[in-house]
């Protein structure tokens, strides 16, 4: 195998920690990847051998075409991309379109539509090259011009993207077309996670004619067209002809003629499953689990994810511009049996900060104890002596019920009495930021800093953030966040999420109890299945051997 002729230096300092034990073999091919080093290359560089398990893999002569695949989920109204704030949608979509890299179920990310990427040494200069030859399904190429539309749409206020948070670190004038296929980004602070960035799911490359409306202009690059869109009824997806991607062996993909999505409500999955109405289904809740692991004809396939249920304030609304307040609630959580009477226990308990076990530099800190009696007390200096009365509004489509009848109880003890206000999703994903008090599914992400600019900083103008549902803006865990985001050195980067923690659970605005774990389930006749912890559909290479 040979090596590319350039790698960044900081990619040579960690192989001298990994060869000093200092980090895992993951832990490297994570680190020497995202700053574009290959996994063949980055294998070789520690003596691994030099195969990298392929974003589409080599398949048998066995391999059949054809099929139609069903899957459960909701079916949401759909305008831009960019401003997607569920999974669900972004699964339909990404059939159509595509991104620019892809972190795949085993954490690694790889260029997708680009052909690689470089970082100068101060990781605040990334070229980014794309593929050529590739076409959206109108017939035009791809090209640079593309991908700096895309660019000035998730960098613009006026449209509304998560992506503004998440890339606050990039002012859309720093967008340099070098070539028709090679775009630079010069970012204003350094910023190790640029390619992982690159697959949040609001970034679908759009065509640089798009208007703002997919539903009326459904063009891009990826492997299926899309035939149907009923909003709250189904989505129908049919194969392109012509699709750019092969197989291992050249032949021409997807392998499935159809994808159909049916909006099914969550407690009618399980029997939609059993019946063969779907072959598979959006994030099964742990019941549906329970139901479904021991039937035939099924596979299961678990994966430990930063997927959670985050209890969330405004802090720009009383009483949760109190940090006293806030820290009374969180301690009216009992994890433990919370993750028991939610999830089964199949999770990891939280601490109320947005940084995961699976995440590279999460800091362990100790699991907070249930204190109804200090909560209490927290309540009487905070000026509520004799207690509260609110409102938690949540969602019914998963665990956010049972969460919340069981914060209600323990709350209680604590001063705070809750009502409880458990709606459709569509409901709530209608007025998710707007709501006082609420519980709200976050999805996965690969690293911590990730999750926090996109739900805890604020715009350039000192505004939060699309997607900061809880007006938190602290300063001192912005300027550490900034740090953490430039750290290449995932110890030294450990230090200072720990002092992000820190804060999160002095004076941050949420509570998390657990972190999820997360089940793919699909009719095994469905191959080359896999189980993404974001809960993303990869079909592009799914065949069905029946």
């Amino acid at each position: 195998m040979k090596l590319p002729g350039k790698i960044h230096p900081a990619v040579m300092d960690t192989r001298r920690d990994f060869y000093k034990g200092k980090m895992s073999r993951r832990e490297f091919l994570r680190f020497a990847t995202l700053l574009g080093v290959s996994v063949p290359a980055a294998q070789v560089l520690i003596g691994c051998g030099g195969e990298e398990t392929p974003v589409v893999e080599k398949q048998a002569a066995a391999v059949r075409r054809g099929g139609t695949l069903k899957v459960g989920s909701a079916v949401q109204r759909i305008d831009h991309p960019a401003r997607i704030s569920w999974v669900e949608g972004a699964n339909q979509l990404r059939q159509v379109a595509e991104y620019l890299t892809e972190t795949g179920p085993d954490n690694l990310t790889r260029p997708w539509l680009l052909e690689r990427w470089e970082a100068d040494e101060e990781i605040k200069t990334w070229t980014l090259y794309l593929r050529r030859g590739i076409r959206f399904n109108n017939g035009d190429e791809l090209t640079a011009d593309d991908v700096i539309f895309n660019f000035n749409q998730w960098l613009n206020p006026d449209v509304g993207s998560s992506v503004l948070g998440l890339m606050s670190y990039l002012n859309r004038n720093n967008v340099e077309k070098v070539d028709a296929y090679t775009v630079r980004l010069h970012l204003d602070a350094p910023q190790i996670a640029v390619p992982e960035h690159l697959f949040h799911y609001p970034a679908l490359i759009m065509h640089r004619g798009f208007e703002g409306d997919f539903i009326k202009q459904p063009i891009g690059t990826g492997p299926f067209k899309l035939v149907e869109y009923t909003e709250t009824e189904r989505v129908i997806l049919g194969r392109r002809e012509g699709y750019w991607r092969t197989d291992g062996a050249g032949n021409p993909l997807p392998y499935l003629d159809e994808l159909i999505y049916l909006d099914l409500e969550q407690d009618t999955r399980v029997a939609a499953m059993q019946s063969g109405q779907i072959d598979t289904t959006f994030q099964p809740r742990p019941p549906d689990w329970l139901a479904l692991k021991d039937v035939p004809g099924l596979t299961i396939r678990p994966v430990s994810t930063a997927q959670t249920f985050v209890l969330r304030m405004r802090v720009d609304l009383a009483p949760w511009n109190d940090a006293r307040v806030r820290q009374a609630l969180k301690l009216c959580q009992d994890r433990r049996e919370i993750l028991r009477l939610a999830y089964f226990g199949q999770g990891d308990l939280g601490m109320d900060a947005h940084v995961a076990p699976v995440h590279p530099a999460y800091c362990e800190r100790p699991i907070p104890e249930y204190n109804p009696e200090k909560a209490r007390a927290l309540l009487a200096e905070a000026g509520y002596a004799d207690g509260l009365k609110v409102t938690l509004t949540t969602k019914n489509d998963m665990a956010e019920p049972e969460i919340a009848q069981a914060l209600k109880e323990m709350a209680a003890p604590g001063g705070i009495e809750i009502e409880l206000d458990i709606v459709e999703p569509s409901n709530y994903w209608e007025r998710w930021t707007e709501v006082d008090l609420g519980i709200t599914t976050w999805t996965h992400r690969p690293l911590g800093t990730m999750v926090l600019a996109l739900a805890y900083t604020a715009d350039k103008d000192g505004n939060p953030v699309p997607w900061n549902e809880t007006r938190w803006i602290d300063a001192e865990l912005n300027v550490l966040l900034r740090e953490a985001e430039r750290t290449l050195d995932v110890e030294a980067r450990r230090g200072v999420m720990c002092r992000i923690e820190e804060i999160m659970q002095d004076r941050g605005p949420i509570g998390i109890s657990f972190w999820r774990k997360v089940w793919n389930i699909t009719r095994s006749e469905f191959k080359n299945v896999r189980a993404h912890p974001t809960s993303y559909d990869l079909f592009y290479d799914v065949w069905k051997d029946a």
